[in-house]
């Protein structure tokens, strides 16, 4: 009980700290999450703690929406039970042999307001929402494995699951991590994101509902330190989406290109 009650404390914590910058951030959130999480490590026993700041720029897949552009804080903590980055909180289930597992809560804003773009006007919101699941990582001798499902508590009921490789190559003070990423996402999600119901249907947008898809994505991270407590990174990526989503009359797209800036300091 003590355990599960800091864990909660923890993620009001995460969620607090980048709260003022949510209604800008939408879905940009998720990638400078992963790159903050990279600056601890999931092993250390000892509690850390670091603040920085993140800039993103993602294009939308909404017809007409543009770029996401967002400015947020970033909160780091570490210890031998629990692991916040950003909006993402874990509760470390243990280690066996290279295999780590947590308990994971995350707070996702994919979300949409009628009138964020042309295409949406008349939809009914989409709103943000957590998601609870669970995760793994494989730290294999020539790269890290990871795996991660998510269920939506609420809103969509849907369900991701994400597969992901990175392996790093340090120079000096410089750290170079390419990175592959598939994620899948249920029905459920989908429809709820990308479909048309009847009652929103117009004579630009017909009605639509979502299936099941994939998404892809490649990019390529680069982490240099300043000091021993200082850090930026520079992230820039590509995501490819799949046919459920590039089949919605709301999208007009099927790639997207990505950039995330940040700035680190551990405690």
């Amino acid at each position: 009980m003590r355990y599960y009650q800091s864990f909660l404390n923890i993620l009001v914590l995460g969620v607090a700290a980048s709260c003022a910058s949510f209604a800008q951030a939408q879905d940009v959130i998720g990638n400078i999450d992963a790159n903050a999480d990279s600056q601890a490590d999931p092993q250390a026993d000892a509690t850390t703690w670091g603040l920085g700041l993140g800039v993103g720029i993602q294009r939308s897949p909404y017809r007409g929406y543009g770029n996401k552009t967002s400015a947020l804080p970033i909160l780091l903590y570490n210890s031998k039970h629990f692991r916040v980055a950003g909006t993402t909180a874990d509760f470390k289930l243990g280690t066996v042999s290279q295999f780590d597992f947590s308990l994971r809560a995350k707070y996702s804003n994919d979300g949409y307001k009628s009138g964020d773009a042309t295409i949406l006007n008349g939809m009914d919101e989409r709103k943000d929402g957590f998601w609870l699941g669970g995760a793994a990582e494989w730290r294999a001798p020539f790269a890290k494995f990871s795996l991660e499902w998510l269920k939506a508590a609420g809103n969509s009921n849907g369900q991701t699951i994400k597969l992901g490789a990175e392996r790093g190559f340090t120079v000096g003070r410089v750290k170079l991590t390419p990175h592959l990423g598939v994620t899948w996402m249920n029905n459920d999600y989908v429809n709820y994101y990308y479909g048309v119901k009847s009652t929103e249907v117009s004579s630009t947008r017909a009605a639509y509902t979502g299936k099941s898809t994939t998404n892809a994505s490649v990019g390529l991270r680069t982490d240099y330190s300043l000091t021993k407590a200082q850090s930026m990174f520079l992230d820039l990526s590509v995501t490819h989406y799949g046919s459920g989503i590039t089949d919605s009359p709301l999208v007009d797209r099927s790639t997207a290109p990505g950039l995330r800036l940040g700035y680190i300091y551990k405690f």
